[in-house]
């Protein structure tokens, strides 16, 4: 198949090697952050942080969180061009909803006087809240849509990216507890541009199931 967006997703990859001295021009950033911003989520609950860590001190900081696992994964904090946390809210509640709620009233979106009404919704996030108060099961998810979409934008926009599952959590979150703010962060995106001889990955062809495999039409 031949079509803009199928040659931009096969060749997209997960990178093992970049070029540290190429970094993304501020235009495409302001792109890429914008269509983070309208990622999809469930109720349009939007219960995510993004921390984007591109001054030197704070990458020295994430390069501290791998002292005890996933050095692998190391090289790509300096190397990369931006490394960006993603990290959702565990005790998603109705007063991180009314913002929503209240934004869409601001955006024309909602009338003031449906504001009440536009609550119904948030039954569905009740019936993922745990008697604890615990929704990380449901905003991790809501994350990982944010990250897909991410994942797409940067393809067309032919941005290079490894998402990374491969970080100290714990330590992450404790490096970065001023700024994620009560979130947590389970998952990292380094961003940048591959370099061409040394990531292998870049090489390999594309390989994934077949589409009758996955997919089922009826």
């Amino acid at each position: 198949m031949t079509h803009p967006i199928i040659e931009d997703l096969t060749s997209r990859h997960t990178v093992k090697k970049y070029d540290a001295s190429r970094k993304i021009p501020v235009a495409d950033l302001n792109i890429l952050f914008e269509a983070m911003r309208l990622s999809a989520s469930s109720i349009n609950s939007q219960p995510w942080k993004f921390i984007v860590l591109e001054s030197d001190e704070a990458k020295t900081r994430m390069s501290k969180t791998f002292a005890n696992m996933h050095e692998y994964n190391k090289k790509h904090v300096f190397d990369s061009s931006q490394v960006i946390l993603f990290a959702h809210n565990p005790k998603y509640t109705r007063d991180d909803y009314a913002k929503v709620v209240d934004k869409g009233i601001e955006d024309k979106r909602t009338p003031l006087e449906n504001r009440e009404a536009a609550f119904g919704v948030y039954l569905f996030a009740e019936l993922n809240t745990a008697e604890d108060g615990d929704t990380s099961t449901w905003t991790k998810a809501q994350t990982y849509l944010a990250l897909g979409n991410t994942l797409h934008i940067l393809a067309r926009l032919q941005i290079d990216s490894t998402p990374m599952e491969g970080i100290d959590i714990e330590l992450v979150n404790k490096e970065f507890s001023a700024e994620l703010d009560g979130y947590q962060c389970n998952v990292a995106l380094a961003i940048g541009y591959h370099q061409p001889e040394a990531d292998f990955n870049a090489k390999l062809p594309k390989s994934r199931l077949a589409l009758n495999d996955v997919l089922v039409r009826i």
